[in-house]
C-alpha cells in the first residue's frame, strides 16, 4: 500500500475493493474521521466554528485552506472573489494577524 495522496496532511491510499479513500496511518475510511484528525501539519484541530485555527478568520476571506504541508494545496478566496493560491496564499496568512 503506497500512499498516492494526502488529505489534510495525512497520507492516504484508495482503496479499490470499496471505491474509498483510506488513511495510510491506520487504514480508516478518510470520508468517517476526516473532522476528528487534527491536521497532519500542525495538529491543530478545528476550532468550535469548524475552521482550521491556523488561519482561521482571515479578513476579508469566505474560504480558505493552509495546505496541511503542501504549500501547492494553500489558498484563499475573498469576498469578491479574487483568490491567492500556493506559495502566495502561504504569504499571505504570514503577513495577516490572526
Amino acid at each position: 500500500m503506497a500512499a498516492n495522496g494526502h488529505h489534510r496532511g495525512h497520507a492516504m491510499w484508495f482503496d479499490e475493493s470499496v471505491k474509498l479513500w483510506r488513511y495510510e496511518d491506520d487504514d480508516s475510511l478518510v470520508r468517517d474521521n476526516w473532522r476528528s484528525r487534527p491536521c497532519g501539519h500542525c495538529g491543530e484541530r478545528f476550532n468550535e466554528g469548524g475552521h482550521d485555527p491556523c488561519i482561521a478568520n482571515l479578513p476579508n476571506a469566505v474560504n480558505a485552506c493552509c495546505g496541511h504541508g503542501e504549500p501547492r494545496e494553500a489558498y484563499v478566496v475573498f469576498e469578491d472573489g479574487t483568490e491567492l493560491r500556493g506559495d502566495d496564499a502561504i504569504a499571505f496568512f504570514g503577513r495577516v494577524d490572526i
